[in-house]
């Protein structure tokens, strides 16, 4: 036998909590409330069901260790409010951490949110943030290409041929950083990319 979590103003009031309680133990959703699972514990088990590939997981668990598990690693997923999620998220940005970086903590958040919902611990997500979860982004400016060489010849001789290479192929910078001699062959004008650079947790690309 257990008491209710407060009081009630009719004994009406009373008999449908009551109701609404054994309600939920005929259809196996009540959860004891004596049992405190928190952010922290459920967030180390959801991150490693997820199937992420390497470089995704390696993102969204620094995402996790940086950004979310500072603030809510020991509260109880129930007690996890919309109000303090908004506080959260306006704080990072009073920090100086970036749109996007807040973005991406965001949608971390709300996923690992969403998973404690189907799995019967809360009864609703508390990210709801409108906007919250996505980033403007302004038009980003181009170089001319006098601009692209005056770059080029302006950097030390050993990055000329980065720069020249960012500007006129369609190479992401993963790939630019992780090229070699033998993969640029100046007589067939050809370039060979075998592989890309991935930053590791705690350096910037």
């Amino acid at each position: 036998m257990r008491t209710a979590d407060k009081t009630f103003a009719t004994q009406t009031d009373a008999d449908r909590w009551l109701v609404k309680q054994e309600a939920k133990i005929l259809d196996g959703d009540w959860q004891n409330p004596d049992v405190k699972v928190t952010l922290g514990d459920f967030a180390d088990a959801w991150i490693k069901d997820r199937d992420y590939a390497a470089t995704t997981r390696e993102r969204n668990t620094g995402v996790l260790n940086r950004h979310i598990l500072p603030t809510f690693r020991a509260i109880p997923l129930r007690e996890i409010t919309t109000p303090q999620v908004r506080r959260w998220r306006t704080d990072l940005l009073d920090a100086g951490v970036g749109a996007a970086t807040v973005a991406k903590a965001y949608q971390v958040l709300r996923a690992i949110m969403n998973t404690a919902v189907d799995d019967g611990l809360i009864e609703r997500n508390p990210c709801r943030v409108k906007g919250a979860g996505t980033v403007t982004h302004t038009e980003r400016p181009f170089l001319s290409v006098p601009e692209v060489y005056r770059l080029a010849d302006a950097v030390p001789p050993h990055c000329r041929a980065l720069i020249l290479l960012a500007a006129f192929t369609a190479l992401r910078f993963g790939e630019l950083a992780a090229l070699q001699r033998r993969d640029i062959d100046l007589e067939a004008r050809t370039v060979s990319v075998r592989a890309a650079h991935t930053p590791r947790l705690g350096q910037t690309a």
